[in-house]
């Protein structure tokens, strides 16, 4: 290129994502709008790669990619649209936005669906007998419609890493209680921007847990009849959902005793005397299919129980007398009502001094990378510990410090080995519907699930364990082992997994199905979801591959596309010559199977 000037007052090329200059403001410098007097001869001049578009700044493209980059953090993905309503308004702002944005509700919303699939059905001559429903995969349906269509974004991509932090799953008895797994997960979603101790408190109080860690019906000990409180619950809300395993440092690193060994938060005798917290709940309601008894009892299954509302209360089924937990830390003394042990126990560990780093780590590793450093733990977990108005616990404060921090904007980590993650077989996908222009034939997102189940082993609330896909310090063989570094995501990603994802692309792709249900297509028509042909082939014909690769980089890979990958892909573009429509598939098979795209930075 060949730029000749009366005057040239600055030339800066800024080539990067992210990131401020830290020197003095010019007004006047090449790509900042200024092209008077400027004439630019170049060997090709072609759409979207315009010469001049360097020139006069429009085409330069760091903030749209550090804005989707940032979008995948903070939600799903983005459009381009979505991309530029982040540069307007800025990330906090964004941020600020989102807490107004109304709650995209899952079992009204779900409910809804439902009765629309039925009604449909039986105008159809459907037998009664022959419809079941709601279940895991209306759920599904509904997860994936509300991902695609709320505005609530932050929120739900928060209850989203919540849901594999206080894990209720499908893979249960719960597989026929979509309605009890949804209003548990209107709890994660209503409480994702609130107090953390308001969350474990209507988790435990949640008929959903209480039937998968088995408080449900959680009897006083009868040592006559070798009865004893189930240990389940209390093992778990330690280990999982609050205090983990070992005393952290603020930093969320373990402490050590004088022999350099970890120090244990609890032992089995604890997790004994807070078995006895956890007993005496019971179904709140009945539901309209009872109709043995007119009130709820302690012992009604789960089958009879209206799941739709918390557990209550029993107090002749709850265990008396004192609670000493944590080795004797905290006693909570004889003479209350079982719900009240349940408060101080839960404000107990809630005030856990572990808390704070041992959420923020996790956290952090569902939404920006796997290994953070522990000043950028410790930092979180002071917000965590104090939002800077003396609340302990604000979550919307935590997700805020997650997502503003150096640590997940900054771009000098972009070559460091230990930044980043492997993104998960749900974002991925979520990620590809939000950034390639996409259409629905009947104009609704009901997606099935089970092809991600079944070939990359994810998808929301159908975890194998309480454990979730992958644990939080899962360390795969090979360089990252050798680097002392963790991965979780790795625990699924293997020989299946892997080929199965480059099949579901090819779906995605060539064979132009994304989404779908399974629903009778005779009475719902054809429900699938497409990529926008008439899109990618005027974005092909009209700007050419070039340019499709450039949109793609900003909304799928952020900026990350290698010079190898892009030219790999400009190869097989060249030499396949397949047409515009398969070309432009082509181009977004190889940027979803690229590790620009499938490794988070």
């Amino acid at each position: 290129m060949l730029i000749n000037s009366k005057y040239v007052l600055s030339l800066l090329i800024w080539i990067g994502l992210c990131g401020m200059l830290n020197a003095q403001d010019y007004e006047e410098y090449i790509g900042a709008g200024n092209t008077d007097g400027v004439t630019i001869t170049t060997s090709s001049d072609f759409g979207q790669m315009s010469a001049m578009n360097t020139i006069d700044g429009s085409g330069l493209d760091a903030e749209r990619m550090a804005a989707a980059r940032f979008l995948s953090q903070a939600g799903f993905g983005g459009s381009m649209t979505e991309i530029d309503d982040v540069i307007s308004m800025g990330y906090e702002n964004w941020l600020n936005d989102q807490l107004t944005k109304p709650t995209s509700p899952l079992h009204d919303n779900m409910q809804s669906m439902w009765d629309y699939i039925y009604n449909a059905y039986i105008s159809a001559g459907y037998e009664e007998e022959d419809i079941f429903g709601p279940w895991g995969i209306h759920f599904n349906y509904t997860w994936w419609e509300n991902m695609m269509t709320g505005e609530d974004q932050l929120r739900q991509r928060i209850a989203y890493a919540l849901s594999q932090i206080l894990v209720v799953s499908f893979e249960s008895n719960l597989a026929d209680y979509a309605d009890a797994v949804a209003v548990y997960y209107d709890i994660l979603q209503s409480n994702a921007l609130g107090n953390y101790k308001d969350l474990i408190t209507d988790v435990s109080l949640n008929i959903a847990m209480g039937s998968y860690l088995s408080h449900l019906n959680n009897p006083k000990a009868d040592p006559a009849n070798n009865i004893h409180p189930d240990e389940n619950y209390a093992r778990e809300i330690m280990q999982l959902f609050t205090i983990g395993l070992y005393e952290l440092n603020p930093d969320g690193t373990r402490q050590l005793d004088s022999n350099g060994d970890p120090i244990p938060t609890y032992d089995n005798t604890d997790i004994k005397e807070l078995a006895k917290v956890f007993t005496g709940l019971g179904p709140g309601d009945i539901n309209d299919m009872v109709d043995w008894t007119n009130s709820p009892y302690f012992g009604l299954s789960l089958y009879g129980a209206d799941r739709t509302v918390p557990m209550i209360m029993y107090e002749n089924w709850h265990e008396q007398g004192d609670k000493v937990l944590l080795g004797g830390q905290y006693t909570i003394p004889s003479g209350q009502s079982g719900m009240q042990d349940i408060d101080d126990a839960i404000d107990f560990l809630f005030n856990h001094p572990n808390v704070g780093p041992f959420l923020s780590y996790r956290l952090i590793q569902r939404l920006v990378k796997s290994n953070p450093s522990p000043a950028y733990v410790q930092r979180v977990a002071q917000v965590f510990n104090n939002n800077g108005q003396g609340e302990r616990g604000d979550l919307f404060a935590v997700v805020k410090a997650i997502l503003l921090d150096a640590e997940a904007r900054e771009c000098a980590g972009f070559e460091d080995v230990s930044n980043g993650k492997l993104k998960e077989p749900v974002l991925a996908m979520a990620n590809f519907m939000k950034g390639v222009p996409v259409n629905s034939t009947s104009g609704n997102y009901w997606y099935v699930g089970m092809p991600l189940i079944n070939d990359v082993g994810q998808f929301p609330m159908w975890a194998p364990s309480v454990f979730n896909f992958y644990t939080p310090d899962h360390v795969p063989l090979g360089g990252i082992a050798d680097n002392n570094l963790v991965g979780p995501e790795y625990k699924i990603f293997n020989t299946l997994s892997s080929v199965g994802y480059l099949n579901l692309v090819h779906n995605w792709t060539f064979w132009d199905f994304i989404t779908y249900d399974w629903e009778s297509d005779d009475v719902f028509g054809d429900n699938h979801t497409h990529v926008d042909g008439a899109w990618l082939e005027n974005m092909v014909i009209s700007e050419g591959p070039e340019a499709l690769m450039n949109y793609l980089d900003i909304t799928l890979t952020h900026g990350k596309l290698s010079d190898d990958w892009r030219q790999q892909i400009r190869g097989d573009v060249s030499t396949l010559n397949w047409g515009d429509w398969y070309d432009g598939m082509l181009i977004i098979y190889q940027m979803m199977t690229s590790p620009d795209f499938m490794i988070d930075k």
